[in-house]
């Protein structure tokens, strides 16, 4: 196979070069990897090098040495290949559809038409047909992701119990902390001249931020992590998602400190604290008792007919029908047969529409007809409460903390384990 590629190739660059004007100058491209069944050129290096740069420019990140940021990218188009790679040995893919709704959507959030957009992409000097090949592959790797890692990610009752005791029982248990991590990896079983080099490593980008070269920087130019070019920052996290070694040295920094390089099993770490918040007020919310009726629209039903109809219910509600008599003829809804009675309702449990005529309702007032996705509704409140829910919200935050922690690291895992059982092959190390 690789012999094939590499013949293909050539046979490209020589048709390029006799079909090319006399006078012009053509630069060749020309291989930079090989991965698997597939190559990435040196074009595609340049072109992902292009966006970064216009990236981390727009952001205001200090942009690393180029030999630095060339190794960084190319790492990330091989991982990038890989996955892609799978998902289309899977079957995995994402149709035209989906991709439409995607960049239309993507448009929306910018505030302009398609054809705005278009043109927006165009003056940065990205046509619509390179864009939408990014995105799909975005999107795919996304669903590769859900598929393989996140699916399979399992949290428990007894990994939360475990996880808020631990909580309980931790002074710092609520605090959070904003921070950015440099990572310099060393092997686990490293030879002392490995341990060595990475220490001499860590030492000069300590030295380059005592110099007052930024973290993001410092990150993009020294650190072994995923996100070094996103300047290592990790957001906010709760002092139970952080190992022991990082909680010690953040308990005594202040926002905007940089720790001292510290040593783990997997690496050297310096960490910069952005910001520190604590956690300790109880979440109380007002809980809506609520029931409705709801007429849905469908080929069968039009917005006309169904609008007429539940204004002939909330007509007979006037003249005094009985609510939960009518919610058990009419409503198109699994609590018609209890009358419509939705529960104790939380603030976000239901559509904005929704939520809002609720809100406006008094006790006991019944609402004129309102118009949601799901059809028409008539929505009467039965009373409210205040509510304590500071226990629920700890155990849903929990759970999803456990669950973004397991599946990072299991993707990360799978990631490796891809690259470790492909054929990998750089062809530009003479420039890193």
């Amino acid at each position: 196979m690789r012999t094939f590629i590499q013949f293909l190739f050539c046979t490209l660059i020589i048709f390029s070069h006799f079909n090319a004007p006399a006078a012009e100058v053509v630069k060749l491209d020309r291989i930079v990897a090989i991965v698997d069944q597939t190559v990435i050129t040196e074009q595609e290096l340049e072109g992902r090098i292009r966006t970064v740069t216009a990236q981390l420019a727009k952001q205001g990140t200090e942009l690393p040495p180029e030999n630095i940021l060339r190794k960084q990218i190319l790492e990330r188009l091989i991982s990038d290949t890989l996955q892609l790679q799978y998902a289309a040995q899977t079957g995995l893919k994402v149709d035209d559809n989906q991709l439409d709704k995607t960049i239309e959507r993507i448009a929306e959030q910018n505030k302009m038409t398609l054809t705005e957009f278009g043109e927006a992409l165009s003056a940065d000097g990205i046509s619509m047909r390179k864009f939408r090949a990014d995105i799909r592959s975005e999107i795919t790797i996304a669903r590769l992701r859900e598929r393989e890692v996140e699916s399979r990610v399992n949290v428990t009752e007894s990994e939360i119990d475990n996880f808020l005791t631990t909580q309980a029982s931790s002074n710092e248990s609520t605090d959070e902390f904003e921070i950015s991590h440099i990572l310099i990896r060393t092997p686990e079983e490293g030879a002392t001249e490995e341990v060595q080099k990475a220490k001499a490593k860590v030492d000069e980008a300590v030295k380059a931020l005592q110099e007052g070269t930024s973290f993001a920087k410092v990150s993009a130019s020294f650190s072994d992590a995923p996100n070094a070019l996103e300047g290592g920052s990790l957001g906010w996290k709760t002092s139970t998602q952080l190992p022991a070694l990082f909680l010690d040295a953040l308990k005594t920094m202040q926002a905007g400190d940089v720790s001292a390089a510290l040593r783990s099993p997997n690496g050297f770490h310096i960490l910069k604290l952005t910001n520190k918040r604590g956690g300790n007020s109880p979440l109380v919310i007002e809980q809506t008792h609520a029931r409705h009726i709801l007429i849905k629209l469908s080929e069968i039903m039009s917005e006309t007919e169904g609008k007429q109809k539940v204004a002939g219910i909330k007509e007979r509600l006037d003249n005094g029908d009985k609510f939960e008599v009518l919610a058990r003829q009419f409503s198109e809804d699994g609590t018609a047969s209890n009358g419509g009675d939705l529960g104790w309702v939380n603030p976000g449990d239901t559509v904005p529409q929704f939520e809002k005529a609720m809100n406006e309702l008094k006790d006991n007032q019944i609402s004129e007809p309102i118009r949601s996705p799901f059809g028409w509704h008539i929505i009467q409140v039965l009373e409210r409460r205040k509510q304590d829910m500071t226990k629920e919200a700890a155990r849903l935050k929990a759970r999803q903390e456990i669950r973004t922690r397991k599946a990072d690291e299991a993707y990360q895992d799978w990631v490796r384990e891809l690259r470790d059982r492909a054929y990998v092959e750089l062809r530009l190390e003479d420039k890193f």
